[in-house]
């Protein structure tokens, strides 16, 4: 079957609308959301549920046309756009919306692939429930992109990333068969756990079209407070008091060094920086009761009122209304805008144990001043997890693309740094296309080939988004 009879079999299939084939209608299907990177494609298709998908795949085996899962197209690591070939499709869920049951007594929801993370957010509390899965990209990412790069996010600390927050899936081969796991179980111990194998696969085993997910109580209310500290050290520290004092209350624990904050100061001056004088580092603190305002409010006051006298911070302050927690988040979930609105940067997204966070930043820091002085580091995270977005900025008068030039040898600095830490370079983001050679130097030669044996025992063809990953 040639490129034209492929076509016409999957305007048969889908509807002439829903067969994208020229430029200016492919292009927001083949930009990368940061705007780096701009692919080629066959076409870009639009299923309306999981049989058409199947189908889909089904004509791409039977013509050899590679094809590329797309959910939001929010991902960062060059995983969701197909390469410059122009040989593969975009295979495209975003039709693909619907809630198909919330189930409260069950504490579960079964959604499309293509239901975006604030509508399941949404539907969940429609129904007295909460699924706690939030980032800053949830306007407009999907579940299955989610899934596809096993999400983290600001609540990871208490209900875990994106595979803890799914009990089931429905997964469509690379040979075009349906397998429908939507099984609200918490415990199945009948064989191999086929889930987790597609969780955090980018696509590269199968295309996920729908999922279970996990729901929890809506917390009876919450508590947001922001704190100066003197080094990531003292993080560390007030970390720990935190959850000695609050345990599975303490549902958020963001760090924020001090240049974070300067830019998001710079370029969007309208947020309030709430606490006065210069502090080298901020902890953004969110507390969660069962109980109500007041347990809440009691127990951040009483932690607190430990780091003070220990002497871990340096200053404080609790939100007071629901409007004001939305502001100290605001800071945080700006930090990402501020970083692009000052220009381009060299982003890591690494994974490290907690304990080693500070050595790491304080043993890197130096390491990459001394070979690129001047730069710039934008660190910030989910410290509660070990997640640290540890982004590094050109010295001042030096033009963002020749210090783009320089991304490798500072990829080398960082990740060298946190294999020695026994850390992962990929903690929420995924590998794609942007890190795939990186993880053949950091994976062990027997991982990398188990890996290799999964992949070629399911994709035999090597269709599924292929460049990505392996």
């Amino acid at each position: 079957m040639d490129a034209t009879a492929f076509l016409a079999a999957c305007r048969a299939l889908l509807g002439e609308a829903h067969v994208i084939a020229d430029e200016q209608g492919m292009a927001p299907y083949l930009r990368d959301w940061r705007g780096r990177f701009t692919g080629r494609a066959l076409a870009v298709l639009r299923p309306a549920d999981t049989q058409q998908v199947a189908a889909v795949v089904r004509l791409c085996v039977s013509a050899r046309v590679p094809l590329v899962p797309q959910g939001g197209n929010t991902g960062l690591v060059l995983g969701s756009v197909p390469d410059a070939s122009g040989r593969a499709i975009v295979l495209s869920l975003a039709r693909m919306q619907t809630v198909r049951q919330v189930d409260a007594l069950n504490r579960t929801m079964t959604v499309d692939a293509g239901v975006i993370l604030q509508r399941a957010q949404e539907a969940a509390a429609e129904h007295g429930c909460l699924f706690p899965l939030s980032l800053a990209a949830e306007g407009s990412c999907t579940i299955g992109g989610n899934l596809s790069t096993n999400a983290g996010g600001t609540a990871v600390l208490r209900y875990g990333n994106a595979r803890e927050l799914c009990l089931g899936l429905e997964v469509v081969t690379p040979q075009g068969e349906v397998w429908s796991g939507l099984r609200g179980l918490r415990k199945d111990n009948t064989g191999y756990d086929l889930r987790d194998l597609f969780i955090g696969a980018e696509g590269t085993l199968g295309v996920i079209t729908g999922a279970v997910l996990k729901l929890y109580p809506q917390p009876k209310a919450s508590v947001t407070a922001l704190a100066a500290l003197d080094s990531p050290a003292q993080a560390l520290r007030l970390l720990s008091i935190m959850q000695d004092h609050c345990a599975a209350s303490l549902t958020g624990f963001e760090l924020m060094s001090a240049f974070c904050l300067q830019l998001v100061a710079k370029h969007f001056p309208a947020l309030a920086q709430p606490l006065a004088g210069a502090h080298a580092q901020y902890a953004l603190l969110e507390l969660s009761s069962s109980e109500s305002a007041e347990h809440a409010a009691l127990l951040l006051e009483r932690a607190l009122g430990a780091a003070l006298e220990q002497g871990v911070v340096r200053d404080a302050v609790v939100a007071a209304s629901a409007a004001q927690s939305r502001g100290l988040w605001n800071l945080r979930e700006h930090i990402p805008l501020a970083q692009a609105a000052d220009g381009k940067n060299i982003k890591h997204d690494i994974s490290l144990p907690v304990s080693a966070i500070a050595d790491f930043i304080a043993a890197t820091e130096p390491r990459l001043q001394a070979a690129f002085p001047g730069c710039q580091l934008v660190c910030f995270g989910h410290l509660g997890d070990g997640n640290l977005h540890f982004n590094v900025a050109p010295p001042k008068g030096v033009a963002h693309d020749d210090f783009l030039l320089s991304q490798e040898a500072v990829n080398r600095v960082v990740h060298d740094a946190v294999a020695a830490c026994g850390g992962s370079i990929s903690a929420e983001h995924g590998i794609g296309a942007l890190k795939r050679d990186e993880l053949a130097r950091y994976k062990s030669p027997v991982e990398l080939n188990l890996m290799r044996a999964i992949k070629a025992a399911l994709d035999p063809l090597g269709l599924m988004n292929p460049g990505k990953m392996l």
